[in-house]
């Protein structure tokens, strides 16, 4: 959809799914109300499992073609969200998917994991002053749940954010550009506990996940930002359900490689942490409390400290 708004949102995420898993009804909302959406993932997920049998010989240690076919999982779910400006950093397979934490993965030649982290947030920086968000949505210090991918992205994120106001950094890349606003995903530990409740007694799965199996989830206190997207469920499930190799959807739940059912949440959470807040808590637009009709400069001042 072409954006009609001035609104620019981008999202950083480590492997191709953990956009829709965390944001999909986000990304379908404002890509629809004529938002310019951004989605910028770090690796090809080159080191997932595989769940149907009949796709199995994509896998590492058999065709090792899973990163070329999550390419196209991707493109099916941005166009199921309606979102065209999608990219890969550094290009498709820069970076390689590091597994899980503690595995040999870790340390293999050009994974994710072990990037120059301010080349990787150069190339990131290049994105960010072409296409001057006034919001970025990324993971916090722990990458949602200490995988190293998201642990990595997170840094890349918020080094790029730092690097992309600044006018004397790489002036080559494009003019100095600050994002007004930063956001980490999360999801209220009370939300969680009775949406798990819920999974447990009508899931089709034969276990449950527990908090710790989902990304992002903090005391209620800490979430500053709640965002209605009711109105794109059928989207977000469309848009999981194009990452077949990883995701299996069964009307309000879904369930990963390890077959515990979690629940497919359309209220979708954040936490702001750079910027300033709108003037109601809790927003209920990422963008709120920000003048788009202000003239498009970049401060040089230091980052500031918004809502934590």
């Amino acid at each position: 959809m072409t954006a009609t708004t001035g609104r620019r949102l981008l999202l950083v995420h480590a492997h191709p799914d953990d956009e829709s898993i965390n944001n999909g009804a986000t990304m379908a909302r404002y890509a629809a109300e004529g938002a310019h959406v951004t989605l910028v993932t770090c690796t090809l997920g080159e080191g997932g499992e595989v769940i149907p049998p009949e796709l199995a010989h994509l896998t590492a240690d058999r065709e090792g073609t899973l990163g070329a076919y999550r390419i196209g999982e991707l493109t099916k779910a941005m166009a199921e969200l309606g979102v065209t400006d999608h990219r890969f950093l550094g290009g498709p397979g820069r970076y390689r998917d590091s597994g899980m934490m503690g595995v040999p993965d870790n340390d293999a030649p050009g994974c994710f994991w072990r990037a120059d982290l301010d080349e990787a947030a150069d190339r990131l920086v290049a994105v960010v002053r072409e296409v001057r968000p006034q919001v970025l949505v990324t993971y916090d210090e722990d990458g949602g749940y200490g995988h190293p991918d998201h642990i990595q992205a997170h840094r890349v994120a918020m080094r790029a954010y730092e690097l992309a106001a600044d006018p004397a950094h790489r002036p080559e890349l494009g003019a100095a550009w600050r994002i007004a606003k930063v956001y980490w995903n999360r999801v209220p530990r009370s939300v969680v506990l009775r949406a798990l409740a819920e999974t447990a007694e009508k899931a089709p799965f034969p276990g449950v996940a527990e908090p710790s199996d989902i990304p992002g989830v903090v005391d209620d206190e800490l979430v500053t930002t709640v965002l209605d997207g009711a109105a794109y469920t059928d989207r977000k499930a469309a848009a999981l359900t194009a990452h077949a190799t990883q995701i299996t959807v069964d009307g309000a739940y879904f369930a990963l490689s390890n077959h515990l059912g979690q629940p497919l949440l359309t209220t979708e959470y954040y936490q702001l942490v750079r910027g300033q807040a709108g003037p109601r808590l809790p927003e209920q637009d990422l963008f709120a409390g920000l003048d788009l009709d202000a003239p498009a400069t970049a401060a040089a001042s230091a980052p500031e400290e918004g809502a934590r």
